[in-house]
């Protein structure tokens, strides 16, 4: 009786990108081979188990159950492999890890995190997802990302590294738009905590608005308020110097909570290493003030 062949850790590392991507194309530009060479890939992995490992459609890739069955056992045996060569051959740590942040936390403090990790762990290779929460959520559960960064209402704050205002912003102090009868705002999509939040303050104090413009883009945002056709809702930490906090006249609203969150409950060292490097350097990170 013939021994079945040994996993090639070459493919299982293609597949687990696959797996995160959704598709064989948004694999290829994190992984830099062409997409015929990352299908054969794919290929090769399924004829080696045996059974199918991926649905493919046009709009993407998802796993079977087997797929899903082995993307675990993908990322412990690949997690365990880093830990055995940096721990045999001293090299220090190695390893990839898919990283989710939203798009005003990624201005305001990534760079400064990131440019720290990078320093201490050069060989440890980053891929970021910039999204609102309520987007990355849902990656997490796919296992399409491994760790995010993501917002919490002020009621669960106990699990938050810092925590983050929410603050109107216009175009001047006391923008035009502020004398309307029905006050023109610019938010985030429905469900998000900024959405929320503005309009439970509105509603608190009987104050009439209407949602003018909707986008989930932070320059979007941005630029709505700049316009002077709205106020928009954003973080403190993420209001540009050209843009001004507006507090008159205007319901106070939340805090927030900033923590992260992990698509595995054991996460790979890499996972580990820049977790605890967030949660360390991210409570006393100084950011410009606003």
């Amino acid at each position: 009786m013939s021994l079945p062949p040994d996993l090639d850790l070459a493919l299982l590392r293609s597949f687990t990108v696959v797996a995160r991507a959704g598709s064989i194309s948004g694999a290829c530009v994190q992984i830099g081979r062409t997409q015929s060479a990352l299908s054969m890939q794919m290929h090769r992995l399924e004829s080696a188990l045996g059974q199918p490992l991926l649905h493919r459609s046009g709009s993407g890739v998802r796993l079977t159950t087997a797929g899903e069955k082995l993307l675990v056992h993908a990322e412990a045996l690949l997690a365990r492999h880093d830990e055995i060569l940096a721990d045999m051959v001293g090299t220090g740590l190695r390893g990839s890890v898919s990283f989710g942040c939203p798009e005003d936390y990624s201005a305001a403090f990534l760079p400064e995190l990131l440019r720290g990790f990078c320093a201490r762990y050069p060989d440890v290779e980053l891929r970021m997802v910039c999204a609102p929460t309520l987007e990355l959520r849902p990656l997490l559960h796919r296992r399409q990302i491994e760790m995010a960064l993501v917002s919490l209402p002020e009621a669960e704050g106990g699990e938050a590294i810092r925590p983050a205002d929410f603050v109107w912003v216009a175009n001047a102090p006391e923008p035009a738009v502020l004398s309307q009868p029905i006050l023109p705002l610019a938010l985030s999509a429905p469900l998000t905590l900024d959405y929320r939040a503005a309009c439970a303050a509105m509603e608190a104090v009987g104050r009439r608005y209407r949602v003018a413009f909707a986008s989930n883009s932070l320059a979007g945002l941005i630029a709505i308020a700049r316009s002077g056709h709205a106020i928009s809702v954003l973080t403190r930490m993420a209001v540009p110097p050209d843009l001004h906090v507006v507090t008159g006249e205007l319901p106070a609203l939340p805090r927030i909570g900033i923590a992260l969150e992990y698509a595995d409950p054991r996460p790979s060292l890499a996972a580990q290493a820049l977790g605890q490097h967030i949660k360390a350097e991210l409570p006393g990170l100084k950011l410009g003030a606003n």
